[in-house]
Parts: structure tokens; sequence; C-alpha cells
């Protein structure tokens, strides 16, 4: 499943095929939605915003279109008129310019929304701020660490609550606990101020450089060739810290991979 840096890379790429541009043609596949296809033509798209897993897309009308790829759903980019070959998949939105479009397959969690409604979504209201929100800092992350419905909680299911920091996910959990040498048991609570800001730091910088430095462009695979993982799906081999092996076990329903000789 693509994490918070993979949901910003597709959002970058939408952004570059349509922002701007007046609407042409919007279409949506669902009874509910098909109202707005009138509304929103000649509208622009004026920014497209992550939460985590979530895609807002903000028109120039004030309205907002929510969508979350749940396991299946995919945005694609096409020349305007076109429909790449998607024999396995189900359009659900589509929205043109004179140019290009953007399509949406297979997603079915799927709203506009004003901003009333925005405030009051049940998502954004339990998901906690995006790590690649460049506002988010050390000292706001480390205050969530030790807040009281998180601190007390285990890293390894912590680190994948998008109440504590949208955005993050499997692979980022077992590089960041990798790289500040911490077991999955521990807690927040029971860390030292120095490892709690090295955690911190870690929370927003893995998932950062992953944003910007992963692998070309290639919409089959989650994980691109140029970021390298230290220790994800690296089982077996050794340790590039210490030299130890590197296991693999299931940790919150989720297969993690670590150095007991690092990690403690």
């Amino acid at each position: 499943m693509p994490e918070g840096p993979e949901i910003r890379r597709a959002a970058d790429r939408l952004e570059h095929a349509v922002l701007g541009e007046p609407l042409t043609e919007v279409w949506f596949a669902f009874p509910h939605l098909k109202p707005f296809e009138s509304i929103l033509t000649g509208q622009r798209i004026e920014r497209i915003e992550t939460r985590g897993k979530a895609m807002l897309t903000h028109f120039s009308n004030l309205l907002t279109l929510y969508s979350h790829n749940q396991l299946y759903g995919v945005w694609r980019v096409a020349e305007a008129g076109a429909l790449p070959q998607e024999s396995k998949r189900s359009l659900r939105v589509r929205l043109a310019t004179s140019r290009r479009a953007i399509l949406l397959y297979s997603a079915s969690d799927i709203e506009i929304l004003d901003e009333a409604g925005l405030a009051r979504h049940p998502f954004l209201l339990r998901v906690g701020p995006d790590v690649l929100d460049m506002t988010l800092t050390l000292e706001q992350v480390k205050a969530r660490l030790l807040s009281k419905p998180f601190c007390r909680r285990q890293l390894s299911g912590l680190l994948l609550d998008q109440a504590f920091l949208a955005g993050l996910g499997n692979y980022l959990r077992v590089e960041i606990l990798w790289q500040v040498r911490l077991a999955p048991q521990h807690r927040p609570v029971d860390l030292t101020d120095s490892q709690l800001t090295e955690l911190a730091q870690a929370c927003l910088a893995i998932p950062r450089l992953s944003y910007q430095t992963r692998g070309r462009e290639d919409e089959n695979r989650h994980h691109g060739a140029t970021f390298r993982f230290r220790v994800f799906h690296r089982d077996g081999e050794p340790c590039e810290r210490c030299g130890n092996l590197i296991e693999r076990g299931m940790l919150s329903s989720r297969p993690f991979y670590w150095c007991p000789h690092c990690q403690r």
C-alpha cells in the first residue's frame, strides 16, 4: 500500500497536469456526485492537498473533492480525450482541461465537500498532522509523542496510527526505528529526552527524504529504485551498522524488519 510520500508525489503529478486551467470536462461515476459535474465544469483546480493517504482537490469555487485510494484506488494522467488501458479497473472520476486529464480508478471513498463539510469530515477530524507538511516542527512531533493519547503506546503500533502522524506506514515505521536504534516495544513515556528528540527528527526526516528522492516514476511499484532501504525487505542480510543479521517478524499485523543487536 502506498504511504504518504507516494500519495504526495501522485498529487504533484496531478497538479503538474491540470493546475490552474479551466476544466472542460467533469465526470463522476457515482450518482450522488452527478449534480456536481455542471457545477465544477469551467472551474479551476487551485491546489491538491494531501492528508496522509487522503487527497483533497480544491476548486476555485471553494468546493473540494475528497478522495481516499484505500487499497485499490489509483490516479492516472492522460491526454485530453484519451483513456489509459485499465482493463481491470473501474473509472470513478475524470477531470479534464483542454490539454490533459486526471482520472481516478477503483476508489470508492469519494465526496464533494464545502468548507463546513471539510471541517466535520470524520477522517479529516481523526487524522493527525501530515508528516510532509513543512510547517510541522520537531517540537510539535515531540509534544505529540508525550501527549496523553500517545505517550503510553508501543512504537510498533503508534507509528502506524494515522491519528498520530498522517502519512506514516509500514516501511517508514521500520526505517525510523532502525535509524534511532529502538526496539518496537518501547513507549514514548519511557524514552530519554535525547531519544525522544531523535525519534521526532526521524519521524519527519525519513518520510521527507522518501518523498524527495525515491526512485523513478513507476506507477506499478510503491517502492522506487533509488530510495535505499536500510532494513525493510532485507531479512537475512547483514545490518550495515553492526553486521548482524536483519530479522523479519510480524507486528500490528504487518511485516516488521529489524536488527535485534542494534535496536534495543
